[in-house]
């Protein structure tokens, strides 16, 4: 009963958290709530005993994505109105992308429902689990969640390369 409440203490926190990052003004308290966000989220890990995970939460998001959108924050100068209008920026063919993406995206969905679960495959125990925690993961991100592993790696690649423009325009 008491890991039903936490869980749900938990799991309300960090949607209230998320919906705070989204609705602040000011960007660095939306990074605050960030931060906050994921160390609740590395607390359900915890909770959920996947402490690897939540070391992992805490080492590489609450540590390195936060310093790098904090940096991001405080060189691109958000408080300048734009009052510069790209002459070469290719708006439909950004659409088009955007929908190219958001299509292999429904096409990875359904093949994940449409494929049937391997017959033959056991699942481990809590137990073996509990033992072999980081190999579990190891093979479960790069047979099962592979492709979404990836995608992930690429939003954060664009994201990257995104700000670099944005810091570099303002020079």
């Amino acid at each position: 009963m008491g890991e039903a409440i936490a869980f749900y203490t938990l799991s309300a926190l960090i949607l209230l958290f998320a919906i705070l990052v989204i609705s602040v003004r000011n960007t660095v308290h939306s990074v605050l709530f960030l931060v906050a966000n994921f160390l609740f989220v590395a607390a359900l890990y915890v909770l959920l005993g996947a402490q690897f995970l939540a070391m992992i939460q805490v080492l590489v998001y609450a540590g390195g994505i936060v310093v790098l959108y904090l940096f991001v924050v405080m060189l691109v100068k958000l408080k300048q109105p734009e009052t510069h209008r790209d002459p070469q920026r290719r708006s439909r063919l950004g659409l088009a992308l955007a929908l190219a993406v958001l299509a292999e995206f429904v096409v990875i969905a359904l093949y994940g429902f449409v494929t049937p679960a391997p017959a033959g495959a056991a699942r481990p125990t809590d137990a073996a689990l509990a033992v072999h925690n980081v190999q579990e993961i190891g093979w479960a991100l790069y047979t099962d969640f592979l492709v979404p592993f990836e995608v992930a790696s690429i939003l954060l690649l664009v994201a990257m390369i995104g700000a670099i423009v944005l810091a570099r325009r303002g020079m």
